[in-house]
């Protein structure tokens, strides 16, 4: 997988990221599937959830954000590194409180949800404000070489 990635001409630092995600995302999914949330559907709404509260928008709504085109486009492939971290945020967070309260059964797991990505959500807000600027931006990466984001947004912060 990550041979894929460096051919489609991301960052090992990007790479890094993107892998310890999957992880983060595993351990939530597995820590769902021992508390009695049922796949599929539940996984659905929960991820939904966490993201809502991350990023004020559900991921079809994030999708439609970034311009991606139908379900065969990983919304995590578009991330830029912030995002991908304020994602694994949002369900190590959300894993952590699942276990803390033993969330039991999928309504006390979405309280866990919506309270883990509210804690991602907040640390965004908060680096919004300090940095002025925003996390997500309605900029799609599919077409931009990860290297020409990582330049251009070099670019823009020591304009700042």
């Amino acid at each position: 997988m990550k041979e894929i990635y460096r051919q489609k001409g991301y960052s090992s630092a990007w790479i890094e990221k993107r892998v310890r995600g999957i992880a983060v995302r595993d351990e939530l999914t597995d820590e769902w599937k021992k508390r009695g949330v049922k796949e599929d559907v539940e996984y659905s709404i929960l991820t939904a959830e966490i993201s809502k509260a991350t990023f004020g928008m559900t991921p079809s709504q994030y999708r439609e954000y970034n311009a991606l085109a139908g379900s065969g486009e990983n919304l995590r492939d578009h991330m830029s590194d912030l995002e991908l971290i304020f994602t694994m945020l949002g369900e190590a967070s959300t894993t952590e409180i699942a276990r803390r309260i033993d969330a039991q059964g999928f309504p006390k797991n979405k309280v866990a949800a919506r309270q883990g990505g509210n804690i991602a959500g907040n640390a965004r807000r908060e680096l919004e404000r300090k940095s002025g600027r925003s996390v997500s931006t309605p900029e799609n990466f599919k077409e931009l070489a990860e290297g020409e984001r990582r330049l251009r947004d070099k670019r823009a912060g020591s304009k700042q």
